[in-house]
């Protein structure tokens, strides 16, 4: 773990913290900077002085953040980000524990390093930080990069912003923010609702789990949990915060879940006979549904209620058999599946949102592997590698594709994507050779050329810590190996998560 950089030296690679050391306590900064506001909160035509409540910070966040265009719960949503960041102070700024060294800046703590596009002139004005905090979180439904917001330290502040945007006056409906799937394969890894990464590796001898011991910070031993050996594994969380985890085999398909959140694990239970690949996706509405392939297709099983039973296994009406199976989710929040195997690619999605599904639609040729990801702005990417490399599609709107486009890489490799704290996706390739990596130049930007990141093995999995900063796992025979950003283009070195190798993985 040497060079590991850990807990407050991480605390937000993207400046985005959840205790402002500079900043002084709470009470103290509202008697601050309510004399600084005033002039700001009159010219967004709040009354001040006739009540203390119109003095309180909080209207400033809700007023700039409903002109940037945020409305209903996901307003009340982003005022309480900016009350955990902030306090709703427009000159707030923070530079302790940044690393790289930078600067958090303004209502909404917008880091300089990992968004040098916004400039001080933006980071301090109120109306401007607000219009930028809407567009890198997506209009309010990606929140992922505000630490604040993936450890839960805004839910503390709801009452006050929900009184915020009670006094502004503009009752309206809002996008909630949308739960991404993880990346499935024979190494995963999520985060518990305490903001510290999980991951669960499939060995010969059934799963293996470790996890973070603090949050952005060191590793578990590994424990071994039984289950299926050799199994595919997927993993999703509820929609009150309890991880559930996946594994299918040949022979059999079997789950286990948090007994609360954050919390500790159920045993394993019957999930169903066994098949070739598990992928598992969050419902806007919260419920958990589960794809899984076989020699008669692919199959979907779902929750009936959010954190509730589960239906039985119902055919999806058909699909490439024996297929590798991934999801991902559009800008509206449906939830889309895509299955690979040596002849055959093919996608289907849902109609509505929560709703039914599409027949199975032609999206390729036949390959190895697929991973599914999304930019800042929504769009979904498709990387699919196969004996020539790895080749990319992506939507050019929420209805139409591009071509397949060639981008070179490992042939026949194992593939897994993420998104950089700054909203450009990255992707990593691995064979039995050789591990590989290539990244967008900017957010919704072309790619740079593929570069090498290690030496072969045999499955690669990437996911994001709690400060933003992507964790990749990589599997031999050896056992599970990890490296993790240091910066936009720097990464630690390959080791194990701690003191041994973790399970080998065929």
């Amino acid at each position: 773990m040497t060079g590991h950089l850990k807990g407050q030296q991480l605390i937000s690679i993207l400046g985005y913290r959840r205790a402002r050391t500079a900043l002084p306590a709470r009470g103290a900064c509202r008697r601050i900077v309510v004399s600084v506001l005033a002039p700001l909160l009159a010219a967004a035509g709040l009354v001040i002085g006739a009540s203390p409540a119109q003095a309180d910070p909080s209207d400033l966040c809700a007023q700039v953040g409903y002109n940037a265009g945020w409305r209903g719960e996901a307003l009340e949503l982003a005022v309480a980000v900016a009350l955990a960041e902030s306090s709703c102070n427009p000159s707030a700024s923070n530079t302790t524990g940044n690393t790289p060294a930078s600067t958090d800046r303004g209502l909404w703590q917008i880091n300089n390093y990992w968004h040098a596009e916004v400039d001080d002139a933006c980071a301090y004005d109120a109306q401007c930080n607000a219009n930028e905090a809407y567009r890198i979180s997506n209009q309010g439904k990606n929140w992922q990069p505000w630490s604040t917001y993936v450890m839960g330290h805004h839910l503390r502040h709801m009452g006050e912003a929900r009184a915020a945007v009670a006094r502004l006056g503009h009752p309206g409906p809002g996008p909630a923010p949308l739960v991404y799937p993880q990346e499935s394969g024979r190494v995963v890894s999520a985060r518990s609702a305490d903001g510290r990464l999980e991951v669960f590796a499939a060995g010969a001898d059934g799963v293996h789990h470790a996890w973070q011991t603090q949050v952005n910070g060191a590793w578990s031993e590994w424990e071994r949990l039984g289950g299926p050996g050799h199994a595919q594994l997927a993993i999703a969380s509820n929609a009150d915060g309890r991880l559930e985890a996946f594994a299918i085999n040949g022979d059999v398909a079997q789950h286990r879940y948090q007994l609360s959140p954050s919390g500790a694990w159920s045993d394993w239970q019957a999930f169903g006979t066994g098949g070739s690949s598990v992928a598992a996706g969050v419902n806007a509405d919260g419920r958990l549904e589960v794809f899984a392939s076989g020699p008669k297709g692919v199959f979907h099983r779902y929750q009936a209620a959010p954190n509730g039973g589960w239906s039985e296994w119902e055919p999806s009406g058909g699909g490439p058999t024996d297929s590798r199976v991934k999801m991902e989710k559009a800008v509206d929040g449906r939830l889309e599946v895509f299955a690979l195997n040596g002849s055959t690619f093919q996608h289907q999605y849902q109609t509505a949102v929560n709703g039914g599904w599409s027949q199975w639609e032609d999206f390729g040729g036949g390959g190895h592997d697929v991973t599914v990801d999304h930019n800042a702005d929504g769009r979904l990417e498709v990387f699919a590698s196969g004996p020539v490399g790895v080749f990319h599609r992506y939507q050019t709107s929420p209805t139409s594709w591009s071509g397949w486009e060639p981008t070179g890489g490992p042939a026949n490799s194992q593939l897994t994507s993420d998104r950089s704290p700054d909203g450009r996706v990255e992707v990593f390739a691995i064979n039995g050779d050789a591990a590989m990596h290539i990244w967008q130049k900017g957010a919704n930007a072309p790619y740079a050329d593929w570069d090498n990141f290690g030496t072969g093995g045999t499955e690669i999995s990437a996911t994001a810590n709690a400060d933003g900063r992507i964790e990749v796992f990589g599997t031999s025979q050896a056992g599970v190996h990890h490296r993790w950003q240091t910066g936009f283009s720097t990464w630690s070195e390959w080791a194990w998560l701690n003191s041994t190798s973790g399970p080998p993985v065929k």
